[in-house]
């Protein structure tokens, strides 16, 4: 198994229990030998930081782990830059959920310890690339470890659109929007819209409608290396937007085509030795545990 040696740091600003974490955390690989490097936002909330300062795209070339403490937002974000590096990327959870960011702050010793000492799992999620294009020529572009989705700026208003899918046509759809999700964001705000559960492994993406005007209108599951095209036809009065993982918004107008693909480079997420997608739904999301051992 690969030596960690030098390790990033990223986490969530304006939390105590960041702190407090991000704190223990450098206390503890410090003790332990490893060099370390902190965003330099971050660095300013502890005061008298002496840990070296870097970019994330510095940590990416430079470190051979990334630890982000916060929740799941917190490593979309670093996911999205860290992907092109392929560093790998261990989370402790300081969020909500925590699908992505696994290790509990009470377990950080422990848990740190056996990932540093070579006893470790490994996975890769892939993103999504977005492209938006106007009159043929490309305005914008951004990624995202979720999903990206088209939906109304502010209002909630149905909007109409064309979908293509390997330039088929699909159909023609009123709704308040749609995403579309990985499978590492289809326990995200894909599910809330009514959307699957894709088994992280899964080489699928789901799009999911947003309150479609008809109840005809279901998800769809389609092969990761599909390339999926959205035709806005119209926005009523309204302005609509992408936004990619919640971020990176793009401003759309009629007749602009979205175009979403498998980006090809894969975020490599590291978990502690006996990591479950099952366990991590049944604690979660509520799921039932097995009534009888």
């Amino acid at each position: 198994m690969e030596q960690f040696k030098h390790i990033g740091l990223i986490g969530r600003l304006g939390s105590d229990h960041v702190v407090e974490t991000l704190n223990r955390l450098i206390d503890f690989l410090e003790v332990r030998g490893c060099r370390l490097s902190i965003e330099a936002r971050l660095a300013d909330a502890l005061h008298h930081c002496h840990v070296a300062r870097a970019t994330r795209e510095e940590m990416g070339a430079q470190c051979d782990l990334v630890i982000v403490i916060g929740g799941d937002g917190s490593l979309l974000g670093a996911a999205r830059a860290l992907c092109y590096s392929n560093t790998p990327v261990l989370g402790i959870n300081r969020g909500r959920l925590g699908f992505l960011t696994d290790i509990s702050p009470h377990e950080l010793e422990a848990r740190v310890t056996e990932v540093l000492e070579g006893h470790y799992e490994t996975e890769y999620r892939f993103l999504l690339q977005a492209s938006l294009y106007r009159n043929g020529e490309l305005i914008g572009s951004a990624c995202g470890l979720n999903d990206v989705v088209l939906h109304p700026a502010a209002a909630v208003r149905m909007i109409e659109f064309e979908l293509f899918i390997d330039e088929q046509f699909v159909y023609s759809q009123r709704s308040d929007g749609l995403i579309v999700a990985t499978p590492t964001g289809s326990t995200a705000y894909a599910l809330s819209g009514g959307g699957p559960i894709l088994h992280p492994q899964m080489e699928a993406i789901v799009l999911v409608p947003m309150f479609p005007h008809t109840l005809s209108s279901r998800p769809i599951v389609v092969d990761s290396g599909s390339r999926i095209a959205v035709r806005v036809i119209q926005g009523a009065d309204v302005e609509l937007q992408i936004s990619c993982d919640g971020h990176m918004r793009m401003v759309v107008q009629p007749d602009d085509v979205l175009r979403i693909e498998r980006k090809p480079e894969q975020l490599r997420l590291v978990h502690p030795p006996g990591h479950s997608f099952f366990e991590a739904c049944r604690s979660k999301l509520g799921w039932s545990s097995r009534l009888h051992d």
